[in-house]
């Protein structure tokens, strides 16, 4: 499991759910790891709890800026960017279009959307300067199916999908591998805000219908390895029981 020793990883949206679970994958994998999130306590407090090879980052996704300097920080901390994880997302509040909030709609594609485009973009000029990177993308299955109720999750991660296979076509030649995803309903808080509204199908699912955080974290080390090479472009789903059996989830 120490295969990503000496590597470096930024996960965005690391203070909880699959992004803390990936910050402790990646951090008991052995690679350095820079924890990006709003929530200054709970990455620190995570950072402080997973070791000397963690930092913590305080960061809003949705300011290029703010992604710029914690990329800057990062490499100025571990001298390099091997792996970004665009992990950060929301989807509340969940509402049907004819009464969305149109400020908190945006928001969402600002984070969701934009806020994937600025983590690319800060980080490919240090990962093509060093001769490559692994670029890795959460989607969904609302990237490619309308959900009643989603519709700025479902545009924002449709986009998303796109990013990540433009960034592929673009810098595959570059040595960086791009890919994404789809890990399909995860145990996490999100699901919970899913579950309160009481809207499609998605809301009445049991909590054991979930998989737990750590198996997208686990899917997230094994496609920084060259067995994953195959997919790169594309979108791995952990809906596909051959693929968890590949990874080794059960």
């Amino acid at each position: 499991m120490m295969h990503m020793q000496g590597k470096t990883v930024l996960i965005t949206g690391a203070s909880r759910g699959i992004g803390a679970e990936t910050g402790r994958v990646f951090a008991a994998a052995g690679a350095n790891v820079a924890l990006v999130a709003r929530s200054r306590d709970q990455i620190e407090a995570l950072a402080a709890a997973l070791g000397d090879n963690v930092i913590a980052l305080a960061c809003d996704v949705s300011d290029f800026a703010q992604v710029e300097q914690v990329v800057a920080d990062c490499v100025d901390r571990f001298g390099a960017l091997d792996v970004l994880v665009g992990n950060a997302g929301v989807i509340d509040p969940i509402f049907h279009m004819s009464n969305a909030d149109v400020t908190a709609w945006s928001s969402a594609i600002d984070i969701n959307l934009k806020g994937v485009f600025y983590g690319m973009r800060a980080a490919l000029p240090v990962m093509r300067a060093a001769g490559g990177g692994t670029v890795l993308t959460i989607s969904s299955g609302a990237a490619s199916n309308p959900v009643e109720a989603w519709s700025h999750y479902c545009a924002s991660k449709a986009g998303a999908k796109m990013l990540t296979e433009c960034l592929h076509l673009e810098e595959v030649q570059h040595g960086i591998r791009a890919m994404g995803l789809s890990p399909g309903t995860v145990a996490t808080d999100m699901q919970r805000v899913i579950k309160a509204s009481g809207i499609n199908p998605v809301s009445q699912l049991d909590w054991d219908d979930h998989i737990p955080a750590d198996w997208p974290a686990r899917a997230l080390l094994w496609m920084c390895l060259a067995d994953a090479d195959e997919f790169l472009g594309t979108e791995i789903s952990l809906r596909n029981e051959d693929i968890r059996k590949r990874i080794g989830l059960t």
